[in-house]
């Protein structure tokens, strides 16, 4: 079987739809933050979390500095942040960020979370985090931003209320 080159792969991937997220965290030097959709839940107990950072980011020596990372779930009217923070600065943006447990998270995101990262793992050409939750914030009336094929969106109609969640879906987490 031959090898899957990288663009297929990630072409491959972007089939997959995901919320998006910013990482971040606060060094000596400011507030860094990219970026991601990679971030998963781990585990509820103990409460762990994982982002997966790209061996080229400018934020992977300041995480491994701080030992601290937050993950905000953006919601859907933030595109523009989203493309800020992968690179493409919007002019004149204010500073988007607010505290939570003393780490950088983005104000109106979907779900914030702080973190003490509790491992590293090297994985190719990424480095993935295992953070343990210290602190969330959720707003769960707030709608996400999606990621698919290379482009932002929304989705249609409105996510339910966590109490009437399906019990198999809660029996996944």
């Amino acid at each position: 079987m031959t090898r899957p080159d990288p663009r297929q792969l990630r072409d491959a991937c972007g089939l997959f739809g995901t919320g998006v997220n910013v990482i971040a965290t606060r060094h000596a030097d400011g507030d860094h933050g990219m970026t991601a959709n990679a971030f998963m839940s781990v585990s509820l107990d103990p409460p762990l979390i994982c982002v997966s950072i790209g061996e080229r980011a400018k934020i992977l020596p300041h995480l491994q500095q701080t030992g601290r990372f937050s993950v905000s779930t953006l919601s859907e009217n933030s595109e523009r942040l989203a493309w800020h923070f992968a690179g493409r600065p919007v002019e004149g943006l204010s500073n988007p960020f607010e505290d939570l447990d003393r780490l950088p998270v983005i104000r109106g995101a979907l779900a914030a979370y702080a973190c003490d990262i509790v491992n590293e793992v090297q994985a190719g050409d990424h480095t993935i985090f295992i953070g343990r939750v210290r602190k969330l914030a959720t707003d769960p009336g707030a709608r996400p931003l999606i990621f698919y094929k290379g482009s932002f969106g929304a989705i249609a109609g409105q996510a339910p209320a966590p109490e009437l969640c399906d019990p198999i879906a809660e029996a996944i987490w």
